[in-house]
C-alpha cells in the first residue's frame, strides 16, 4: 500500500495580475490628465486691493476673453452657464446661505457689456454683496 503524502497548502497571494491592472491604469491616467481642461485662461485686471478673507467656501464666477460664464461652486466640478441659468443657480445657493461668498473674476480682456449682463440679475435675485476679482500688481506688466 502506497501512502499519500499531504501536500501544505501555500498562503500566498499572486500579486501579478494586480500590478499588471495597476500599470495599464497608470498609463491611462499618464494619457488622459493633460487632455482635462483644467482651468479657464482668465487674465485678471491688477489691482493694489488687499486681499479677501473667505471663512466658506466661495461661489467662483468667471467671464472669459469670450465672454463665455463660468460657475464653480465651492470646491466642485467648473461648469459653463448661460447668463440666466448662472444667474438662477447661484440665487438660488444665496438664498440657502446668505452668508457665503460670492466672486466675480473677468479677464480683463472681457467686454464690460459682458460682465455687466448678469450684475443686475444677481442684484434682483438677493445677492446683495458681490466681490470683484484681481491679480497683484507687477514690475514687468505696464
Amino acid at each position: 500500500m502506497r501512502t499519500r503524502k499531504k501536500r501544505k497548502l501555500k498562503a500566498e497571494i499572486n500579486v501579478v495580475p494586480y500590478i499588471d491592472v495597476m500599470l495599464v491604469l497608470l498609463i491611462i491616467f499618464m494619457v488622459t490628465a493633460p487632455l482635462l481642461n483644467l482651468g479657464v485662461d482668465i487674465k485678471l485686471p491688477q489691482s493694489t486691493a488687499k486681499a479677501v478673507q473667505v471663512e466658506k467656501e466661495p461661489i467662483l464666477i468667471g467671464v472669459d476673453k469670450d465672454g463665455k460664464f463660468y460657475l464653480t461652486i465651492g470646491s466642485g466640478q467648473r461648469e459653463i452657464l448661460e447668463p440666466d441659468a448662472l444667474v438662477k443657480k447661484v440665487a438660488a445657493f444665496v438664498r440657502n446661505d446668505p452668508q457665503v461668498p460670492v466672486l466675480l473674476g473677468a479677464d480683463e480682456r472681457a467686454m464690460y457689456g459682458k460682465v455687466y449682463q448678469i450684475l443686475p440679475g444677481l442684484q434682483e435675485n438677493g445677492v446683495q454683496k458681490l466681490s470683484l476679482l484681481s491679480a497683484p500688481p507687477s514690475d514687468s506688466r505696464k
